[in-house]
């Protein structure tokens, strides 16, 4: 009995020291750009918990950090929260141009109300809070979804 009680004890240990790896999908994202006149576009992908707060920093298109104000919800989010996200950084994206970016969901967030939240902003022109938002939902997620600013769609694909 005591060696069944040390070896129950020892993986209840093990069991509660590993930590969890939450399951998830990547999805390659395209974002097509309406043809717009200006310079390029910074363009933030959020995930957005079912309170409609900022949760994280899936991917940000544009390289300098001093434009990061123009996406202005999402910097106030930023101020707060302190990311750390360079690996998610690339360029911006110009009018008329294709972006295609790689971003992970994790499982659990899909059909919990949560969703993907495109903002964009172009130096000196109309700042776009929800230029797209995608539902995360077993169907929803690979819908194309049509923008509403300077993003003409966006459409996601489960990468295999």
């Amino acid at each position: 009995m005591k060696i069944f009680c040390k070896s129950f004890i020892i993986v209840l240990l093990i069991s509660f020291s590993v930590p969890s790896v939450a399951q998830s999908t990547k999805y390659k994202c395209l974002m097509q750009m309406i043809a717009y006149e200006g310079e390029a576009a910074y363009v933030v992908i959020s995930l957005i918990n079912p309170k409609g707060e900022y949760e994280k920093t899936l991917s940000v298109l544009g390289p300098d950090k001093k434009w990061y104000n123009t996406l202005k919800e999402w910097d106030k989010f930023q101020e707060k929260a302190k990311e750390k996200f360079s690996a998610v950084t690339g360029a911006s994206v110009g009018g008329g141009d294709r972006a295609v970016r790689t971003i992970e969901i994790e499982d659990a967030k899909i059909d919990k109300g949560y969703k993907l939240r495109f903002e964009s902003a172009v130096e000196e022109q109309k700042y776009h809070v929800a230029d797209v938002e995608i539902p995360l939902t077993t169907d929803g997620i690979t819908e194309r979804v049509n923008g509403n600013g300077y993003i003409r769609f966006v459409k996601l694909n489960k990468v295999q």
